[in-house]
C-alpha cells in the first residue's frame, strides 16, 4: 500500500478524529519535498533552525540546499478533504512522498501524485528585514515559529550532557550546531541578552502577532560563564521583562528544578514552565536520556514536575514528552498497542495530578545518537491522539495557556497535533 492510500484508510478508520490531524502527523513523521519550482520563492519565512535540525538528512547530503530554499513552516488548506486550514513545521526528506509543487500557478501538497491540498508559506515578518548592532539577522537571534504566535528563544545552542555521550538518544542539538556552522550559517552558540533585548524591539514595534515567547537551551551540569543553569536563564528572562513587561507571555523549557529554583524562575517573570519529562517510564527514560537520568532520575524528575505546581499552578507546568520514541528500534516497543498503553499511562499519572503534557513529534534525525530509522506507524499517532484527548477529557481539562486557539483550521502549534484534536473556543489564546 502506497502513502496516499495508507493515509485515506486512516482518514476512514480515525474519523473520530479531524482528517487535519492526520495529514499533519503523517507528513510530520515523513517528512516534505520541494520542486525547485517552490523553492524559488521569495519573500517567505526561512526554516531557521531554532534549535534542533528537525530534518530526515543531514545538511551536507541536500542535493538542491533545501535548508536556505524552504520555509518554517506550511498552512495547508482545501483539497479532496476540505481541510481547514493546518499549520505544519517543515522537516525535509528528499525521499518523501508528500511534495510541495507549483500546479496551475498555485503552490499544492501532493502524495504519490495524488493533489492533497493547496499550500502557504508563512511571509516574511516586517520585523526580520530590520538590522541588529552586531550585523545577525533577526531570526538568528529572534526566530518566530507557529505562524508568527510564538519567538524563539535558544539563549544556548549547545547541551552539556553530550559532553560525556549521555545526550538524550533522539537530540541532535550539539551536532546540529556543527553542521550549521559548517554550512556557513551565522549560528550564536550563546546569545547575548543585551542583543535579544534588541531584537525583541523590533518585534515591540513592528509586530501584532506575536503572543508568547519561548526562552530555552540545553541543559548545563556544571556552570557556563561561572554560571549555574537557574542563574544562566533568569538573567535572560530579568532582562525581557525590565525593557518589556508581561508584552508576551513567557515560557521556559529548561530542566526539571527543585521548587526553590522554579520560583526564581516565576519572579524573574516566568509565566509557564516546560519541564520536559520526554519519555514515560524509568527504564526507558534510562536508556534514551542516561545525562538526566544520573543526574536527577526518573522518579525524581516526574515528582518535580509536580512539584513545581507549587509555584506556577498546574495548569502553567506543560512537560513535554517526544511522541513516537517509545517505538525506536533499539530499544523500545514494537507493538503499537503496548506502546500507546505505556505512554498513556504516564499521561494519566500527570493529568490526574492536573498537569496536562504536550508532545511533539519525533523526528529520527540522522546526527542523533538513535540515527535514521523509521517512523513509527501513523496507526500509532492517531492512537496517541485519541489517548490523550480521552485521558484530558476525563480529568476535565482546559486548553492549555501559551498554545494559542485549539481546534481544527485554529491551532497554530506547528510539530504535533495534540492543538487540532481538541474543540475550538472562543477564549482568548
Amino acid at each position: 500500500m502506497n502513502a496516499f492510500s495508507e493515509l485515506i484508510q486512516h482518514v476512514e478508520q480515525f474519523q473520530a478524529l479531524p482528517p487535519e490531524a492526520l495529514v499533519k502527523q503523517d507528513i510530520l513523521r515523513l517528512g516534505l519535498r520541494f520542486s525547485e519550482a517552490a523553492m524559488s520563492l521569495s519573500a517567505f519565512k526561512p526554516k531557521d533552525y531554532f534549535i534542533f535540525s528537525f530534518d530526515l538528512v543531514e545538511i551536507k547530503k541536500m542535493q538542491a540546499e533545501e535548508h536556505r530554499r524552504v520555509p518554517e513552516e506550511i498552512r495547508i488548506s482545501g483539497g479532496n478533504l476540505n481541510l481547514r486550514p493546518t499549520v505544519i513545521s517543515v522537516r525535509i526528506n528528499p525521499l518523501s512522498p508528500y511534495l510541495v509543487d507549483i500546479q496551475d500557478n498555485q503552490l499544492r501538497l501532493s502524495c504519490e501524485g495524488q493533489i492533497l491540498a493547496d499550500v502557504e508559506y508563512h511571509p516574511l515578518p516586517d520585523f526580520y528585514f530590520e538590522k541588529l548592532k552586531s550585523g545577525k539577522p533577526m531570526g538568528e537571534m529572534t526566530p518566530v515559529l507557529e505562524w508568527g504566535y510564538l519567538i524563539y528563544l535558544t539563549a544556548y545552542r549547545m547541551c552539556q550532557y553530550f559532553n560525556k555521550d549521555e545526550q538524550c538518544q533522539f537530540c541532535d542539538i550539539n551536532r546540529n550546531f556543527v553542521q550549521q556552522r559548517k554550512a556557513g550559517k551565522p549560528y550564536t552558540g550563546i546569545k547575548d541578552p543585551e542583543e535579544i533585548v534588541e531584537a525583541l524591539g523590533h518585534i515591540d514595534r513592528l509586530d501584532t502577532k506575536a503572543k508568547a515567547y519561548t526562552l530555552t537551551g540545553g541543559s548545563i551540569i556544571t556552570d557556563l560563564q561561572g554560571t549555574h543553569e537557574v542563574d544562566f536563564y533568569v538573567r535572560y528572562v530579568e532582562a525581557i521583562e525590565a525593557r518589556f513587561p508581561k508584552r508576551w507571555i513567557s515560557k521556559a523549557v529548561v530542566q526539571a528544578f527543585e521548587v526553590q529554583d522554579c520560583q526564581r524562575l516565576k519572579d524573574a517573570g516566568v509565566q509557564i514552565y516546560h519541564p520536559n519529562y520526554e519519555v514515560w517510564g524509568e527504564e526507558l527514560f534510562s536508556k534514551i536520556c542516561p545525562g538526566k537520568t544520573r543526574v536527577i532520575g526518573f522518579e525524581r524528575w516526574i515528582n518535580r514536575v509536580v512539584e513545581s505546581a507549587q509555584v506556577f499552578g498546574a495548569p502553567n507546568v506543560i512537560p513535554n514528552f517526544v511522541g513516537g520514541v517509545e517505538m525506536n528500534t533499539v530499544c523500545g516497543f514494537s507493538d503499537v498497542d503496548r506502546a500507546i498503553d505505556h505512554t498513556a499511562e504516564g499521561l494519566d499519572w500527570f493529568m490526574s495530578r492536573g498537569i496536562v503534557p504536550r508532545f511533539t513529534t519525533w523526528c529520527p534525525e540522522p546526527l542523533a545518537a538513535l540515527g535514521p530509522q523509521p517512523a513509527p506507524p501513523l496507526a500509532y499517532f492517531a492512537k496517541l491522539l485519541l489517548r490523550w484527548r480521552e485521558i484530558f477529557h476525563h480529568y476535565g481539562h482546559q486548553p492549555p495557556p501559551g498554545y494559542g486557539q485549539p481546534g481544527p483550521g485554529k491551532a497554530v502549534f506547528s510539530v504535533s497535533a495534540f492543538m487540532d484534536v481538541l474543540e475550538p473556543t472562543n477564549e482568548p489564546a
